[in-house]
C-alpha cells in the first residue's frame, strides 16, 4: 500500500514536469518523505542522488535554452530574453487548462528572445532566427527534464520495493 502511494506522487510529479512546474523538486521530496516515513526503504544516498539530479534538471532547463539561443547567432542579452520569456511565458500560460503553461514556455522563449535581439539593434530576420533558435532549446530542455524525471522516478520505486 506504501509503495502505491509512492508511485502514485511520482506520477503526479511526472505530470508536472512538462508543465513546467516543480514535478523533478516533487520526486525528491516523495523520496525524502518516504524514507523517513517508511524507515529502512529508501536511502540517503538515494535521497542526496535524487536532490542532485533536480538540481541538475534545473540547470539544463535554464541552460540549454541559452545555449541553444546562442548557437542560432544570439546576443547574451537575447540568451537572458529567452530564458526570462520562458518563465514568464509559462507563469501566463497557467489559466489555460493542460498546456497553457507548456506553450506558454516556448512561446514566451521565442517571444523574449526576439525582443531582446530586436532590442540589440539586430534586425527581423536574425532576430526570428535567434528566436528559432532558444524556440528549439527550450523544447529540447523540458525533453530532457522529462527524461531525468523518468529515471528518478524509477530510481526511487525501485529502491522502495528493494
Amino acid at each position: 500500500m506504501n509503495v502505491l502511494l509512492l508511485a502514485s506522487v511520482l506520477f503526479l510529479g511526472l505530470l508536472m514536469i512538462p508543465f513546467g512546474l516543480p514535478g523533478t523538486w516533487i520526486l525528491a521530496a516523495a523520496a525524502l518523505g518516504y524514507s523517513i516515513l517508511v524507515p529502512g526503504t529508501i536511502g540517503l544516498f538515494t535521497v542526496l542522488v535524487v536532490t542532485a539530479l533536480a538540481i541538475v534538471a534545473e540547470v539544463i532547463e535554464f541552460t540549454l535554452t541559452a545555449k541553444y539561443t546562442r548557437k542560432y547567432g544570439g546576443s547574451r542579452r537575447a540568451s537572458w530574453g529567452a530564458v526570462i520569456g520562458g518563465m514568464v511565458g509559462a507563469i501566463m500560460g497557467v489559466p489555460v487548462p493542460i498546456v497553457g503553461s507548456v506553450v506558454g514556455a516556448f512561446v514566451g522563449a521565442f517571444v523574449g528572445a526576439f525582443v531582446f535581439e530586436m532590442s540589440g539593434g539586430s534586425g527581423g530576420g536574425t532576430s526570428t532566427r535567434v528566436a528559432t533558435g532558444a524556440l528549439i532549446g527550450r523544447v529540447l530542455a523540458a525533453a530532457m527534464k522529462v527524461g531525468i524525471g523518468v529515471g528518478m522516478a524509477a530510481w526511487i520505486l525501485l529502491a522502495a520495493m528493494v
